[in-house]
């Protein structure tokens, strides 16, 4: 397609912030992005080549540009995101959320209601929310009605006894304390029910002053299951982000009068391999517009401009540090729950993402879809054997399974018998015209990796099979020729998945080496002797019960039991033994 009318107009776009959109041959928007100056961001889709295979089928795509000049960044930001969610481009990461939560309402009528509700109508009425979590919306409504009777079923019997005029004096007087409790702000309203408690127990009111208490602990109950922070701190935003090749996950704790009032944590789908530093501005402005965030103080993992109406603080220690860490935690669970439910709901898309995964992590060509891992068992030097296990699409594939007796190596030793195993292996595959795997893991270091690789290099397959080594100490990663390993992280899936394909390999070759062993521990030592079959071994043991009384017996006894020939015969051997 002919891009020639764009090319022109980038070349006289202004260099200040803005927004710019992409529009496809049916002029239809596929993609919205912003930036701090124009000219330079979209100059680099078009003069550049593009790493990301799907920036580039995006660039093939644009057929038409529209850009929009704003003041600053942060009106790029705000305006990008409104834009998203009217257009809906192809190629934006996804900031959409269908969902509508619950909102608290104190309706605004004569008596008024204070109930839940998802729609918002502009009717003067306050709003509070929205909740994401509907159980903490009905608990904060039966705290309200609890400590204030006039918005419950005793609304009836107060209007019975006190005049219109009184019920709405007496809501006005608890509208603040609502507000604030609603909020997240207890010690207002509990210091007002303090004050009333003791004013009935001075005037011996003691049913009253009971009622109160009452309604005290059950505000210090809800109160006891927020996280409490610090009463120093106010009103903040925090927010975190976890990410992997196709997703971003975004967590928002909104922070009031020392408590985390509110936690929600959304999936982000990137569309062209966006960081994470792209991906939080928007999330930031789409999460503080959805819960009408006011906060003018925001806590974030690394610095971002927001604008000068809102400080940004990017803390290293304390409690505001604890906060970013429990973000991220809950971040994290959320990402793993995803996962947990993805692999019942959609497992090829978990499957799809794991592949991916642990071709970045490992720096593959291709995607690890078969995967064969080696080891070598050889307890104290004896019966060695060695092991194959084969994963396909991440999991164990037991019918392609291969145990092996080591055939030309002589003692203890690892290295020659991993030599002959993977040789022996791909030898097969490559006769037998089988496909090979896109990656071996060799369980131990430097050492055994490079005599895999020999064998592999006898069989011209090098280059042809990613291979690699893990070593059990430090579960540190070897590649062939390069002596400084490579750690994952502990809690990677990608690390995960190899540690049970080198578990699976233990475990299987364990097996088959332990048979071994077992069968040859069975044949006792006076079998070895020539002329002992087990009708005169059953004699010697039920006479001297085991091989140590019977080596140290004297001659005559072995020949009165056995006769002179074959008594002899035997002793003389059992000296030997």
């Amino acid at each position: 397609m002919d891009q020639a009318p764009i090319k022109i107009q980038f070349k006289t776009l202004p260099t200040g912030p803005g927004v710019y959109l992409y529009f496809d041959k049916n002029d239809t928007v596929i993609y919205v992005g912003k930036a701090r100056n124009l000219k330079r961001r979209v100059n680099s889709y078009f003069t550049k080549v593009q790493d990301n295979a799907k920036t580039r089928i995006l660039v093939k795509k644009i057929h038409r540009m529209e850009h929009i000049v704003v003041p600053t960044e942060i009106d790029a930001l705000l305006l990008e995101n409104n834009l998203i969610k009217k257009h809906r481009p192809r190629y934006n990461i996804l900031l959409k959320d269908d969902k509508t939560y619950p909102w608290i309402c104190i309706k605004k009528e004569p008596f008024p209601r204070v109930f839940s509700t998802r729609n918002m109508i502009k009717d003067g009425s306050e709003y509070f929310g929205p909740y994401p979590n509907v159980k903490t919306v009905y608990t904060l409504l039966e705290l309200i009605k609890d400590i204030y009777p006039f918005l419950n079923h005793e609304l009836n019997h107060l209007i019975k006894v006190n005049n219109d005029d009184e019920i709405i004096k007496m809501f006005e007087e608890n509208k603040t304390s609502i507000r604030h409790l609603i909020n997240g702000n207890f010690k207002t309203s509990i210091e007002k029910l303090k004050v009333q408690m003791k004013s009935h127990s001075k005037k011996m009111e003691f049913e009253k002053a009971q009622k109160i208490k009452e309604k005290l602990e059950s505000l210090e109950h809800y109160q006891a299951k927020s996280t409490v922070v610090n009463s120093k701190i106010t009103n903040l935003d925090v927010f975190t982000i976890i990410s992997d090749e196709s997703y971003g996950y975004v967590n928002f704790f909104q922070v009031a009068f020392g408590s985390i009032i509110r936690s929600h944590t959304v999936e982000i789908k990137k569309k062209l391999e966006e960081t994470d530093a792209d991906i939080l501005p928007l999330a930031i402005v789409d999460l503080r517009q959805r819960f009408n965030s006011k906060s003018k103080e925001i806590c974030l993992p690394f610095e971002i401009d927001l604008g000068p109406k809102i400080k940004v603080k990017v803390p290293k220690l304390g409690d505001k540090k604890k906060l970013i860490e429990l973000s991220q935690r809950n971040a994290k669970f959320f990402r793993l729950e995803r996962f947990k439910r993805m692999k019942i709901v959609d497992p090829e898309r978990h499957f799809k993402r794991l592949m991916q995964q642990m071709k970045k992590d490992l720096h593959l060509q291709e995607d690890p879809v078969h995967i064969e891992c080696f080891d070598n068992s050889n307890i104290q030097g004896t019966n060695p054997t060695a092991a194959c296990v084969v994963f396909r699409n991440g999991k164990p594939f037991k019918k392609d399974y291969r145990h092996f007796k080591i055939k030309t190596v002589e003692g203890p030793n690892d290295y020659a018998s991993m030599e002959e195993v993977v040789h022996r292996r791909y030898k097969r595959l490559s006769d037998d015209g089988k496909s090979l795997p896109q990656l071996i893991v060799i369980d131990g270091g430097k050492g055994q990796l490079s005599s895999a690789v020999k064998s592999l290099e006898r069989l011209s397959l090098r280059g042809q099979i990613a291979i690699i080594g893990i070593a059990k100490r430090l579960e540190e990663i070897y590649y062939p020729g390069d002596s400084i390993p490579m750690f994952l992280d502990k809690k990677s899936e990608t690390l995960r998945v190899i540690q049970q394909l080198r578990n699976e390999a233990h475990r299987f070759g364990l097996k088959l080496h332990l048979n071994i062993r077992s069968k040859n521990s069975l044949k006792s030592p006076l079998e070895m002797i020539e002329g002992i079959g087990p009708k005169t071994k059953e004699v010697l043991l039920k006479k001297f019960k085991s091989l140590k009384r019977i080596k140290a017996i004297p001659e005559h006894e072995i020949i009165d039991l056995l006769g002179k020939v074959k008594g002899a015969k035997i002793f003389k051997k059992l000296q030997g033994l």
